[in-house]
Formats: structure tokens, C-alpha cells, sequence
């Protein structure tokens, strides 16, 4: 069962910018706020910038401390057996989980042996979660070479937590979002996995990254790692969420501000009215893409939608951590979320934003729903929720990849809101759209020839995915549009990129 503990509210933000002791303070330093705002369709909005708070929230904290610290810095103390740590401190930290999958984890054994020995053990079986999820329905060699070398490390070392593939009702798909299914994600906790997206378990108000191979293979030797403390940028999101947006929409908003570098080894920490609204799938979205910002991690405050969601999931004792109100934060950005509209993040760059509906001129050849960012069941959702409003038919193919197994089986099974009964998959099918496909990472980084929905020529493609470099998704020449799963679905009903308020309006 969870640990007993008071949950404190989970939107604290420095009202006084001489609490935070630097000059870092962000008020009005967003160059582009003209562009990205709300109203109207077609109307320029003044800022995006939420007005002065009149009323002091209660901040998010363990209580009135001697060494102010975030709450990244509070879970780095906690697994260093530290009393108090400062940015910039490097220090010996006990990890909680260590998740790898089948393209790193076979490098990440190699390591370990070469290392520790041919015969060594693991620090601990129970923490090591191995979850098959990138190349998995190929017939290319190599790719079913690895998951091979997977199986017989995870049977050699009697790994508790093999999510393998042959058995399809033990299957689960792609490693983040099973890692919260299964109950891996715990507030407090650090989390550290062989792929970068690994920071989408922040939104359980842990510490969550990706590492390298070489730092996998020392994990599963000692259970520690040594790791630099990084400093937090804070981000308020306040405001009612309009209809029309997701939390993808939040997260390209942020990354268009402060660029694909702007949070390089920082901890970006995510409060305010708005975040605390979402539910934990979104949150997820929002956390899933600060590595897109360069980010080291990121983090949502633990709250009673967190231990709600939990309940079912892990029955091992956590203790939720929460920044103090007076910690110091490098920079804060606030965000009146009301006033924002939907977006997408043009080719070739996750930063390079723009407004969907200046986009209207764009012509697509694909759309494509799915990935750790867009795949799970509240995605499918909003997505069917389009397609109700439109009652129309898709004019571009439309391929959807179920993050996972269980997200494939609630679009069989799980009635849409206002749908008199009908499930997603029903939706879809009536919508002209691919059968949802297995699940698993599928097309999002490109993968083997033969993997479903891959861009094997140069297509436009609007996609629900988390990046758009060139050759991201398969052809080098190919062209992604990052967006909301509203957006695409808009955009899949008129073959060009398409603001979601046309329908739904």
C-alpha cells in the first residue's frame, strides 16, 4: 500500500522574486508571445503570459526546512542518503528502476559482463524491468536477434520483470507507458532507462532519465550511479484548458519558448491550475518531451489524481517529495494556458513551432497516431472524439499504433463519450482509418523496412510522435509535423494541416 502522508497542493510558484536569490526570473521575456496566443481564429492575441497572481497559492512543500531544495533535489538527497544537495554537486545515487529494452539492452548486458564478470549477478532481480517495445513485428535478423538476447539474459539472471513477446496476454508494448501500467512509477522514486523519452515517469513526481548503455551495464552491477545534481526551471500553467487543446499542445508551446536547448540539464518541473486538472496520461504527455528541450528530467508534483491512478497499480510503500516554497529555481515561466491555441512543431525540429491554422496550406499524404507521447488510451480518446464531432471520412491514410496492450484492447472494448456506445476502434473503422495495429514503438523513430506506417518515401506526415528530425521516421526527406491528436485527426479529415476548432467548435 502506499505510504500515509498529507497531500500538499501541488502549485507552488515564488510570488516574490527576491526568494529566488538570482536573477534568473522570467516575468515578460517571451519573444514570441505575440504569435502564440488565444482569441479567435485569425484574431492576434497580446501574450500568452498569465496575469500577476492576486492570491497566494499554498506552495508545494514538505513544510518550513532549514535548506530550501526542489523537488528534484529532494529525491537526489533521499537516494544519496544526503541531508541537503545544491545544483552542480555530483553524488553516488541508489536507483530505484532500471528499465532497458531491446535496442540498448543487449548492449547494456555486454557491458555489465565484460565488467562484473561472465557469471555475474545483477544488484537486485526485482528491480530491473526488460521490456521488448522498438523492433519487434519485423523479419529483419538483427532485430530479432536482440529480443533473443534479451530473453536469455532475463532467464540467466531470473529477472522478475521480462515483459516478453511470444506470450500476447503477458505482452505489453511500448516501455513508458507500461512501465506506469505495471506499476514501475512511484513518487519519490528514480527511475533511470535506456532511452531517452524515460523522463515521462516524472509525471508521477519521481526522477525519471534516460542514460547510456555504459551507465546501464554499471547499474545492473551496483544499483547506483553517479549523476549531477541539475538545477530546476519551473513552469506555471494556469488557466481553464480550452476544449480544443491537449497537453501535446502545452508541451510545443514550452519548447517553442525556450528552444530544443533551452533546458539542457535541467529539471523542468510542471505546476499551476492547469497541470493539476490533467489527468496522469497527460501529465505523461508533458513530461515525455523535455528531452526535446534538452531537459534532464521532468517533473509533476504528486497529488490525489497520482495516488488515485496508483491505487491498482504497485502495492510497495512511496513517499511523495514536493518542492519547498522557498527553493530556488533558475528561471520561472508562467503560461495563461485560456489564451493559447493549437499548434504544431513544423519540419525539421520539435521547436519549430507554429499555429495550426497558419499552417491551413499544407498539404499531407499521412497522418500517424501513436507512439509513448501519443499512443495511449486518452490519445485514441480525443482523437475519436474528432472524428464524432466531424462525422466524416478520413482523406489521407490514417495509421494508429496502440502504445500498448492493453491501450489495443480498450479501443476494442471502452465506450467514447457521447458515441451512443461505440468503441474508438468502431469510430476509426467508420472513419476510413487503418485497423489499429499491434502495439509497440512502430513507426516513430523508423525502424526496420518492413515496420507498419513507415515512411519509406518522402511523405508530409502529421503525427502524434515527439520528434521530426529528418529521417525520424523513416525516409530522410520525409516531412513531420508534430501535433496534438486533435490536430491530426483535423488535419487526416481535410488532407491538409488543420486547426482542430473546425470541428470542434
Amino acid at each position: 500500500m502506499a505510504a500515509s502522508t498529507t497531500i500538499s497542493p501541488s502549485t507552488s510558484f515564488v510570488a516574490n522574486k527576491n526568494e529566488l536569490g538570482f536573477s534568473g526570473f522570467v516575468t515578460s521575456r517571451l519573444p514570441s508571445a505575440k504569435r502564440f496566443g488565444g482569441g479567435k481564429p485569425g484574431r492576434k492575441v497580446v501574450a500568452v503570459m498569465a496575469p500577476p497572481q492576486k492570491a497566494e497559492r499554498m506552495p508545494a512543500t514538505t513544510g518550513s526546512v532549514k535548506n530550501a531544495m526542489t523537488m528534484t533535489e529532494k529525491i537526489f538527497a533521499k537516494a544519496s542518503e544526503k541531508p541537503k544537495l545544491s545544483p552542480g554537486e555530483n553524488v553516488w545515487v541508489n536507483v530505484d528502476v532500471l528499465m532497458t529494452h531491446d535496442v540498448c539492452g543487449p548492449g547494456s548486458f555486454g557491458i555489465f559482463k565484460k565488467e562484473f564478470g561472465q557469471n555475474a549477478k545483477v544488484w537486485d532481480r526485482e528491480k530491473v524491468v526488460v521490456i521488448p517495445d522498438h523492433y519487434i513485428f519485423t523479419a529483419d535478423e538483427r532485430a530479432n536477434r536482440n529480443v533473443d538476447i534479451l530473453r536469455d539474459f532475463c532467464k540467466e539472471q531470473n529477472i522478475k520483470y521480462f515483459y516478453d513477446i511470444t506470450d500476447l496476454s503477458d505482452f505489453k508494448g511500448v516501455c513508458h507507458v507500461a512501465l506506469a501500467q505495471e506499476g514501475h512509477c512511484r513518487p519519490g522514486e528514480v527511475l533511470l532507462g535506456t532511452d531517452s523519452h524515460t523522463c515521462t515517469a516524472g509525471a508521477f513526481g519521481q526522477f525519471a532519465t534516460g542514460i547510456g548503455n555504459t551507465d546501464a551495464g554499471f547499474v545492473l552491477g551496483t544499483g547506483k550511479l553517479l549523476l549531477k545534481v541539475p538545477p530546476t526551471l519551473r513552469f506555471v500553467l494556469d488557466g481553464e484548458m480550452p476544449n480544443h487543446l491537449l497537453a501535446k499542445d502545452l508541451i510545443l508551446q514550452i519548447i517553442g519558448e525556450i528552444s530544443v536547448a533551452g533546458a539542457t540539464y535541467k529539471s523542468m518541473e510542471f505546476v499551476g491550475s492547469t497541470v493539476e486538472s490533467l489527468n496522469m496520461e497527460e501529465r505523461m504527455t508533458l513530461c515525455n518531451m523535455v528531452v526535446e528541450a534538452g531537459g534532464k528530467n521532468g517533473v509533476v508534483p504528486a497529488d490525489a489524481t497520482t495516488f488515485e491512478y496508483l491505487k491498482d497499480k504497485t502495492t510497495k510503500r512511496y513517499e511523495p517529495l514536493y518542492s519547498d516554497g522557498s527553493a530556488r529555481f533558475l528561471s520561472e515561466y508562467r503560461f495563461d494556458v485560456s489564451k493559447l491555441e493549437p499548434l504544431v512543431a513544423k519540419p525539421h525540429s520539435p521547436d519549430n513551432r507554429a499555429l495550426a491554422r497558419e499552417c491551413k496550406d499544407v498539404k499531407i499524404d499521412r497522418v500517424y497516431i501513436g507512439s509513448c507521447t501519443g499512443g495511449k488510451a486518452e490519445d485514441f480518446l480525443a482523437a475519436a472524439k474528432v472524428f464524432l464531432a466531424s462525422g466524416k471520412k478520413v482523406k489521407v491514410p490514417t495509421f494508429l499504433v496502440p502504445a500498448t496492450q492493453k491501450v489495443w484492447l480498450d479501443l476494442y472494448t471502452l465506450p467514447v463519450p457521447g458515441s451512443g456506445g461505440k468503441t474508438c476502434s468502431q469510430i476509426f473503422e467508420e472513419a476510413g482509418c487503418d485497423p489499429p495495429a499491434s502495439p509497440g514503438c512502430g513507426a516513430c523513430l523508423g525502424g526496420p523496412k518492413d515496420t507498419y506506417a513507415r515512411m519509406n518515401d518522402a511523405k508530409v506526415c502529421v503525427s502524434t510522435t515527439n520528434r521530426n528530425f529528418p529521417g525520424r521516421m523513416g525516409h530522410k526527406e520525409g516531412q513531420i509535423y508534430l501535433a496534438s491528436p486533435y490536430t491530426a485527426v483535423a488535419s487526416a479529415l481535410t488532407g491538409y494541416v488543420t486547426d482542430p476548432r473546425e470541428f470542434l467548435q
